[in-house]
């Protein structure tokens, strides 16, 4: 039979992608195309998936599919408009999938831009053509480049010159110029190559825009992108395009830059590298420090952990010759010494209103003087709980194992876990008292007592509670650091990056509860905490000082930390690690489990722990979490550890595919290289 008058058959390659999805695997859609003019791994496809169109990521381009004609879709359309991501993005990608034990849509999507994985190509377009205008003339020659002391420039030469996978220990006290050793090494690497790509990455969003503003202003002519949570949708996806095509050359950002795309990217500088904060947790709960160390690896580039009190992974790293230390012992500002740390007893200076006789008289000295102040409480809110005295009654959460904090300026009692608000009661829901009262103190309190002590001193707190709007820490930063404010209090969110030239005391209120915390980590953040916000004090060379309020003068950490000690506390912390078998001698990961009822999470857990062989592998039993609670769902926990992070891995990779098998009524997740246990 003549088959003249047929049309003919159109050529179909199979598109396989992978979706932001729980399930862990990946889909074929087929896709006409034409020799020469296939879709290419790394490309955005949208496809029908679950009666809804969503946004996939194409992982691999085939000739034919083992998925039955019957059920293959179509797919939607190809954003071929965008440079594909490269093969080694989608390879990082991979590895965090696999590492952290996700499936490779829940990592690569998220970290997309949101307007990217949306059906329409407006806002796509639109920042195509700013970034086109944008990208001519760049010039990434450095200025006012300042005169570095010795341990500096060698740091910056060290850097600077690297090549291959290098990574560095930056190890200097507070105000010893690590941020300028940063930039003249991206000098040395922008100068070098024309195309080099640099990330630059911080803890905290409130340490960008100062760090922003010093790299702005020694790269006037180059186009430097920001990637964090608090940029806008269309701001984050300019920032990010402008990074995927190579046009930005320094991408300042927190952990989430970890997974941009950057074509060219030759150095890696990860500041404040202890910081928790580059732990995820949750969803993906991955490690951005970890595995920016695997990308500098991966990419055979230069990589940098700053810090003056470094994570114990990355002390132990160094003292085994897997990193290179570099320190910096004293502060770059000529004649500026550390401060001068003291320990203030309170069992006998008791004080009123939190704060000790010689802490006021420390703080008034400084106000005639004309010099700011500092008091770190890392409580916010005007007290932990409020009682009654008559009955006991406290005021509970009662969705948490955890009390109401008082609000006073706001007249609320809130949850700092599940953000249940109620009004303050005024009197005992349970005996009817009326006399019910605050314990404890939280910066709201401190700050009034302040006011009322210094009637006549500008008081400034920052917290969580009072840089709620966009913009407002900045604006609270920017006015200590122009003279407008005499005492400042603060949380965690004062205590780093920051460079106040006019302060000169440090006072540190109520740090003692970290001390007898079960979290085996406790000690290690507690003496980073007091070390990096004593940091504050004296950059500018003026004479200062560290008050510390405790009732236990006698403690080590205390002593460690009145000496500047970090080398000395860290060896012996790791001396106890390595006795108890923990981190970075013990590998761990963390099978959390959370249902209305806790036997039910407890008989998830047990029965998880019993259904593979697990030789070599120490599971152990299930317990409730610390706090059991949260927003009505009951919480536990079973702790798997190895020696050996390759038979840990193996393990899970089964272990997983078990855990996904079972019919559960619980909600689980799996935590590997846990922090909070």
């Amino acid at each position: 039979m003549s088959t003249s008058n047929q049309a003919p058959v159109t050529p179909h390659c199979f598109l396989e992608v992978v979706i932001d999805t729980p399930l862990n695997s990946s889909f074929d859609y087929r896709w006409p195309c034409q020799p020469g003019d296939e879709p290419l791994p790394g490309q955005l496809a949208l496809v029908s998936f679950a009666r809804r169109e969503v946004m996939a990521l194409i992982v691999a381009v085939k000739s034919t599919s083992d998925v039955p004609p019957e059920k293959l879709k179509d797919a939607l359309a190809v954003r071929g408009e965008l440079a594909p991501l490269s093969g080694r993005w989608l390879a990082l990608a991979r590895f965090a999938a696999e590492y952290y034990q996700r499936p490779l849509g829940e990592v690569a999507l998220p970290g997309l831009p949101k307007n990217l994985r949306v059906p329409k190509t407006v806002a796509l377009g639109r920042a195509l053509k700013k970034l086109a205008k944008l990208d001519a003339g760049q010039d990434s020659t450095a200025v006012g480049m300042p005169v570095l002391n010795t341990a500096q420039q060698e740091a910056a030469d060290a850097i600077g010159g690297a090549t291959g996978f290098k990574p560095f220990l930056l190890w200097g006290v507070t105000g010893s110029g690590k941020t300028e050793v940063y930039l003249q090494a991206c000098a040395q690497v922008l100068a070098r190559d024309p195309q080099a790509q640099i990330l630059i990455m911080v803890p905290e969003i409130n340490l960008t825009p100062q760090l922003e503003g010093n790299i702005r202003a020694r790269f006037p002519g180059m186009m430097l992108a920001t990637l964090h949570s608090s940029l806008s949708e269309g701001e984050r996806m300019l920032h990010w395009l402008a990074a995927h095509l190579g046009q930005a050359r320094i991408v300042l950002g927190t952990r989430l830059s970890l997974l941009a795309s950057l074509p060219h990217l030759q150095l890696i500088v990860i500041d404040e590298e202890h910081d928790p904060s580059y732990k995820q947790q949750e969803g993906l709960r991955y490690s951005a420090r970890d595995l920016a160390v695997w990308r500098a690896h991966q990419l055979g580039i230069p990589i940098v952990l700053g810090s003056a009190t470094p994570s114990l992974e990355s002390w132990h790293h160094a003292r085994s010759g897997r990193y290179t230390r570099l320190d910096l012992r004293e502060r770059a500002v000529q004649d500026a010494v550390l401060p001068r740390v003291r320990l203030i007893d309170m069992e006998r200076d008791r004080g009123r209103d939190g704060l000790t006789a010689e802490m006021v008289a420390a703080l008034r000295l400084r106000l005639e003087r004309g010099e700011q102040s500092l008091l770190f409480l890392n409580r916010r809110g005007y007290a932990p709980v409020i009682s009654c005295d008559a009955c006991g009654w406290i005021s509970d959460c009662t969705r948490c194992t955890a009390f109401m904090v008082l609000h006073k300026p706001e007249n609320r009692l809130r949850c700092h876990h599940c953000s249940l608000e109620l009004r303050i009661p005024r009197s005992c829901p349970t005996c009817g008292n009326v006399d019910i009262q605050p314990l404890g103190r939280g910066t709201q309190r401190v700050e009034e007592g302040l006011r009322a002590m210094f009637p006549e001193a500008r008081i400034l707190r920052i917290d969580a509670d009072s840089t709620r709007l966009k913009g407002s820490a900045q604006a609270a930063f920017d006015s200590v650091h122009r003279g407008e404010v005499d005492i400042l209090i603060g949380t965690q969110m004062v205590a780093k990056g920051h460079d106040f030239k006019k302060l000169t005391l440090v006072g540190i209120l109520n740090p003692d509860t970290a001390l007898f915390s079960q979290d085996y980590r406790a000690s290690e953040r507690l003496f980073a905490q007091l070390m990096q916000v004593a940091g504050r004090a004296g950059r500018a060379g003026a004479p200062s000082e560290v008050l510390v309020q405790t009732r236990y003068v006698q403690h080590p950490l205390y002593g460690a930390v009145m000496r500047h000690d970090y080398e000395r506390f860290a060896g012996q912390l790791l001396d106890e690690r390595r006795e108890a078998g923990l981190p970075p001698y013990m590998y761990q990961a963390l099978l959390r489990a959370e249902a209305r009822e806790l036997p039910i999470a407890i008989a998830f857990l047990e029965t998880a722990r019993d259904c593979l062989a697990h030789d070599g592998i120490l599971i152990n039993d299930p317990i409730p979490m610390t706090m059991t609670r949260v927003h009505n769902m009951d919480r536990a926990q079973l702790l798997v550890e190895s020696s050996s992070r390759p038979a840990l891995q193996a393990f899970l990779r089964e272990w997983m595919e078990a855990l996904r098998a079972m019919k559960a009524r619980v909600k689980w997740s799996l935590e590997v290289d846990p922090l909070d246990i």
